[in-house]
């Protein structure tokens, strides 16, 4: 039997990729599918930032996808699909057209460019990093991977804290693996109040973000929403991922069902001026069972699980990044507690 890693790459046929720079604050995760995977997404921010978003809707022709990027640089980290396209063809990936072939990489940003990191290229100096970026993430594409300040997560905040790159996985009861990967760069808040506790606590499995669980004496002001920065300033990008069969619209509403795991974990989420997305990906290895009505629905329900545990390891495991002004990481405030057995 494999062993679990706890990660979107436990979904057999995904293999993922980071790369940042570290002066600029900023970088990239790449999700490479081993063979097409069928994909679509659903938005509920107000101001998302993408890349080959229209073919994923169900009623346009592509099928399927090679790989697809959750990037920081706000627009100007457009650029990666690119270099993730340009790694892909040299490997002879793509949609066919005659003696042609085309890699399909829908892609989502994140807005990075206020914390702290020295990027000339939003000032008009320079190329952004992204495409070179992108290569060297698809170079490093593996089934174990960092979490934390890494990739899309390596420059994200929350409004109190630093945010980051979040995964997790769960079996569904007829067998099949669903993952998540999140970079969390939210507008609100993944913690209850000023303490330790995060959101997404009644999810948690095997300590991993701390084992601290919800406040005993809870205080209702925790409720009252705090807002990051300014209008733009926020993304939460994720992905979700699993080994069954879908198609597009089965994918689509697999995207749609995944955002509750954002309300569970974030408050608020989805505001008017953040791009909260969320990709849905199958690499089809496992047909649901025709006898069971609600075994697609158990897919969306684990999918927003597994999105809400991301979502706190990604602000868990996160380090605070070494420049002026920036915000502490949860660790720096909090020692995290030892699994109960």
């Amino acid at each position: 039997m494999t062993t679990m890693l706890n990660l979107i790459t436990d979904v057999s046929g995904i293999r993922i990729g980071n790369a940042h720079d570290a002066t600029a604050a900023t970088g990239l995760t790449v999700a490479v599918f081993d063979r097409p995977a069928t994909a679509s997404l659903a938005v509920m921010g107000g101001a998302p930032g993408t890349r080959e978003s229209a073919l994923l809707e169900p009623e346009t022709t592509v099928a399927a996808v090679d790989a697809i990027v959750l990037s920081g640089g706000s627009a100007y980290g457009l650029d990666a699909a690119g270099g993730v396209m340009q790694a892909l063809a040299a490997q002879g990936r793509g949609f066919a057209i005659r003696d042609v072939r085309v890699p399909i990489v829908p892609q989502a940003i994140l807005f990075d460019l206020l914390n702290g990191g020295d990027k000339p290229w939003a000032r008009g100096e320079g190329e952004p990093p992204h495409r070179a970026l992108a290569m060297a993430a698809v170079a490093a594409a593996g089934k174990d991977f960092p979490l934390g300040s890494v990739g899309a997560g390596y420059g994200a905040t929350t409004v109190n804290l630093k945010g980051g790159l979040g995964s997790a996985s769960a079996v569904t009861r007829t067998g099949h693996t669903v993952g998540a990967l999140v970079a969390v760069n939210a507008v609100g808040s993944a913690t209850v109040g000023d303490g330790p506790h995060f959101w997404a606590a009644p999810y948690e499995e095997g300590g991993e973000f701390g084992n601290c669980g919800l406040p005993v004496d809870f205080d209702r002001q925790a409720l009252l929403p705090r807002y990051k920065g300014g209008p733009g300033q926020n993304t939460t990008i994720a992905l979700v991922a699993t080994d069954a069969v879908l198609d597009k619209a089965m994918a689509k509403r697999l995207a749609m069902v995944a955002h509750d795991g954002m309300g569970r974990a974030l408050r608020p989420a989805h505001a008017p001026l953040d791009g909260d997305l969320v990709f849905a990906a199958a690499t089809g290895l496992k047909p649901l069972p025709e006898d069971d009505i609600y075994a697609f629905a158990d897919l969306g329900a684990v999918a927003a699980d597994c999105l809400a545990r991301a979502i706190a390891r990604g602000v868990y495991e996160a380090t605070a990044l070494p420049l002026p002004g920036a915000l502490p990481a949860w660790r720096d405030l909090y020692r995290p507690k030892r699994p109960t057995a």
